[in-house]
């Protein structure tokens, strides 16, 4: 049991916590049944712990006024920290595209860092095999015993063979050291190893990373869905005063940009013809969903129509009987007009 005020924040959480009706039902779960499932967390040289997991519920027990919670204590390195707080979030049925975005941006970096080994020496090997070296077939000159002769000069031992070596890692994401055959068929890219243990695709994660790139403001119209997410992609490559020169523009114009114009802004900032200008006439331009539009509950007017009709059927039926009415409706007008000035003279 840890008090609340030694559980430190995790550097650079990207995921929120916001006072919302989830939030408030933990808190009352916790009044009832305490904290089930303790948090994660590991020391800090300044004093106190530093939080992996278990932000929300540290939040819920501030809220339920308790002053400590469970915790689970553990000495973990930072690649290890970033890959246990980023996987015990991700489980989260609910994520917004910047807490995915920034996630999977510190995994695939924590991943990369495990298998980033500066050198490796195996035991008795006259010479270090650099990282420069990893992957590649050594000669046997190159690797040679601790063992000399009569005048201290070092032999080379007939039976050491070489083998070629390169580091990679798991289905698991651990970092492993592969030879020969077993390279081409199990070294697994840390790229892989995110897609894996995620279930998300390669591309798919690539482009969340894209994310990361948005400025705040953009970012929180992402968020609010505001701006839908293959649109925030093609955003993302525009330069970071672009996008705020962007946001001012959307601004004025109350609108967003579509797929199609997203990717024309994309394509003019990197051949170095974006300014204000441009960017306004592009938003002027009238998009599909800027078109007023009036929606109709199809489950509410489905009793007026056969059953065999289709969504055309239905629409079509819809503009043919607006037509009839608004054509009697002025009919009915102009006879009343007729009538008045009659009554006139």
């Amino acid at each position: 049991m840890i008090p609340l005020s030694e559980l430190h924040d995790f550097n650079g959480h990207p995921f929120k916590v916001e006072n919302d009706m989830a939030l408030f039902e933990l808190m009352q779960s916790i009044e009832k049944e305490g904290v089930v499932v303790p948090a994660l967390a590991r020391p800090r040289e300044d004093g106190g712990y530093e939080l992996i997991a278990g932000h929300r519920r540290k939040a819920a027990c501030k809220w339920a006024g308790l002053n400590c919670m469970p915790v689970v204590v553990r000495d973990l390195d930072d690649n290890q920290a970033v890959i246990a707080m980023v996987d015990s979030n991700l489980q989260r049925e609910h994520l917004k595209p910047s807490e995915k975005a920034f996630a999977y941006k510190m995994k695939l970096e924590a991943i990369k860092r495990q298998g980033a080994r500066t050198d490796l020496t195996f035991c008795q090997v006259g010479e270090r095999i650099t990282s420069s070296q990893v992957g590649k077939k050594l000669s046997s000159s190159q690797i040679v015993t601790g063992t000399s002769d009569q005048d201290g000069t070092e032999l080379e031992n007939p039976t050491l063979q070489t083998h070629s070596l390169t580091s990679g890692h798991d289905a698991d994401g651990k970092w492993v050291l592969l030879q020969d055959k077993s390279v081409g068929d199990a070294i697994i890219r840390s790229n892989q190893a995110l897609a894996m243990q995620t279930g998300e695709s390669q591309r798919q994660i690539s482009r969340y990373i894209r994310l990361t790139n948005l400025i705040p403001k953009v970012l929180d119209m992402v968020d609010d869905g505001k701006i839908a997410f293959t649109i925030a992609v093609e955003l993302s490559y525009l330069t970071e005063e672009q996008q705020y020169e962007l946001y001012e523009v959307m601004e004025v114009e109350q609108c967003t940009p579509s797929l199609s114009q997203a990717n024309r802004m994309k394509r003019m900032s990197q051949s170095g013809n974006l300014d204000m200008d441009a960017m306004f006439s592009i938003l002027e331009q009238e998009k599909p969903n800027q078109r007023e539009q009036i929606k109709l509950r199809a489950d509410s007017v489905a009793k007026y129509f056969p059953e065999d009709y289709t969504p055309k059927q239905k629409t079509d039926l819809i503009e043919q009987l607006l037509k009839e009415w608004y054509e009697k409706h002025e009919h009915e007008k102009k006879h009343s007009s007729d009538g008045s000035r009659g009554r006139t003279r």
